[in-house]
């Protein structure tokens, strides 16, 4: 194999095999947010002040006796420890006895956070803290880090900025808006207006709450009513995420955040795992192998839906993604080495 074949990342195509009765994009979306039985799944939560007086809250799975390592999650856009995907991939992880541990972002655990600031797709700074905290506590616990949708775009970008970093010995990104403006696009355009609904109702809720006992006045020039007329992402990351966190406007977010432009800086090996009918988003998002950091691999599928991958029979469905991540993250954190006490 010639130099230049090594020196950028792989795309290659998954192993996901979607069943006949889930072939819809939106079945794929749709069923395991709504219709997939939750597994059970016990956590304990932690609060963890930030350097600005803030704070997030942190979730721990269940305690092992002994762990070969800690798995640490991010979640998407407006989700928390009771998304399906966050739920059921910690009480996954945490039956082949690993850690699982989960930050959520500012205002994100059903608690309001106490500044103006909150998050996006490109806020690496509170993670990076959490990520060094977790460092400091579990010094010698190898740790691998899994990111889901807006998770996953914030991940790949910390892993860009931090190319020598420690915190991590592995990375997966799941589902993940890598270039912010297209997703923009796409998710204002047909069915997929539906998920872009849903989500800002949440957001302009949250953002309203916060207005009722911080004074935004001088940081977005936008009463509540001016809030409820907002529709689409791009207008809420125009009005509201740009000036709040020092962009220029919408556009500069989507290009200083979108994960695309830090694929090519990561050190340590990082699964990208993406549905090309992904409806959050488009093919245009999808990088070339040049484009990324050897270390890099872009697994790709034709369907599977936004963090979806659905398989099995419709009477007895099961999550692809599941034991695909297990796969990933024990060849990094191996059960069978010697196991570590992760005292809490």
């Amino acid at each position: 194999m010639s130099k230049s074949a090594l020196s950028h990342g792989k795309i290659i195509k998954s192993s996901f095999k979607v069943p006949g009765w889930a072939k819809n994009r939106h079945v794929q979306t749709i069923w395991p947010r709504f219709i997939q039985k939750r597994l059970p799944l016990s956590y304990d939560m932690e609060r963890l002040t930030l350097p600005d007086d803030d704070f997030v809250d942190v979730a721990w799975g269940p305690k092992p006796q002994e762990t070969s390592g800690i798995v640490v999650m991010f979640h998407g856009l407006e989700g928390s420890i009771k998304s399906h995907y966050a739920n059921d991939m910690m009480a996954q992880l945490s039956v082949n006895g690993w850690q699982v541990v989960m930050m959520h972002y500012r205002g994100c655990s059903g608690v309001p956070n106490l500044k103006a600031r909150a998050y996006h797709s490109g806020e690496t700074e509170d993670p990076s803290f959490f990520l060094e905290w977790l460092h400091d506590k579990f010094p010698r616990v190898p740790k691998v880090a899994i990111g889901f949708s807006l998770g996953g775009n914030m991940l790949l970008k910390l892993l860009g900025e931090n190319p020598a970093q420690k915190w991590l010995k592995a990375a997966v990104a799941i589902s993940s808006p890598l270039k912010l403006s297209e997703c923009a696009k796409s998710i204002n355009q047909g069915f997929s207006r539906v998920y872009q609904k849903y989500l800002l109702t949440s957001m302009k809720d949250t953002l309203r709450k916060k207005m009722e006992y911080i004074d935004y006045r001088k940081l977005i020039q936008l009463t509540k009513s001016d809030v409820e007329e907002i529709t689409s992402f791009t207008q809420f990351d125009e009005k509201i995420t740009a000036p709040l966190h020092g962009f220029a406007d919408a556009q500069d977010y989507y290009e200083k955040c979108s994960a695309y432009h830090f694929l090519s800086a990561i050190h340590c090996p990082t699964l990208v795992l993406h549905s090309i009918d992904d409806p959050f988003m488009n093919h245009l998002i999808v990088p070339k192998e040049e484009e990324l950091a050897r270390n890099v691999t872009v697994e790709l599928s034709e369907r599977g839906g936004h963090v979806g991958f659905m398989q099995g029979s419709i009477l007895n469905p099961k999550v692809w993604l599941h034991e695909r991540v297990k796969r990933f993250v024990s060849e990094a954190l191996p059960v069978n080495t010697t196991c570590r006490y992760v005292s809490r």
